[in-house]
């Protein structure tokens, strides 16, 4: 038998608020599991809680999975544990942030250059840069950033509402 670095050991209050988790079952996948391998891996009830192996037998996950939720209980505690981990800062930062987005907008708005009939997003990218605007951009984060605006060029209207749809009609109520 192997030692266990970390142990888990559930309060009453705890083991009930699993046990309402996994009754109601309205939780996402992955809290259920982890909710599941707490209830499994838990030592207050009376002595040693199973081997890994035989958990994770049971339960249809790895050892590793297990050992890895028992780590997660002991460092961050009881909430943290059912939960993911937030993410501490962006994977990537933004190329084109409020202002550069403002400028982007107003570029695309302007009139385009004399050989040109109309923006493409390559050009517009390559006007930013051109501009100083960022150091570098690619066309697709010009149209990513250009599509999450509510008004278009092309549309009758300026944008300040949305025309409504045709063929609708009040319904008159007789008295």
């Amino acid at each position: 038998m192997s030692q266990k670095k970390y142990l888990v050991t559930l309060t009453p209050d705890e083991r009930g608020h699993l046990a309402d988790l996994l009754r109601k079952g309205k939780a996402s996948a992955l809290v259920l599991t982890r909710a599941r391998i707490l209830l499994a891996a838990d030592q207050a009830d009376g002595g040693p809680a199973p081997e890994d192996a035989v958990a994770a037998e049971e339960l249809g996950v790895g050892v590793r999975t297990i050992g890895r939720v028992r780590q997660r209980f002991v460092e961050r505690g009881f909430e943290d544990c059912l939960r993911r981990k937030a993410q501490d800062k962006p994977s990537r930062e933004r190329k084109l942030d409020g202002t550069a987005e403002a400028k982007l907008i107003a570029l695309a708005c302007s009139d385009p250059p004399d050989d040109r009939d109309v923006w493409t997003m390559q050009l517009l990218a390559d006007k930013l840069v051109e501009l100083k605007v960022v150091d570098a951009v690619s066309d697709e984060t010009v149209r990513r950033t250009l599509q999450k605006t509510r008004s278009s060029r092309g549309s009758r209207s300026s944008g300040a509402s949305r025309p409504g749809r045709a063929g609708r009609s009040l319904r008159r109520w007789r008295t």
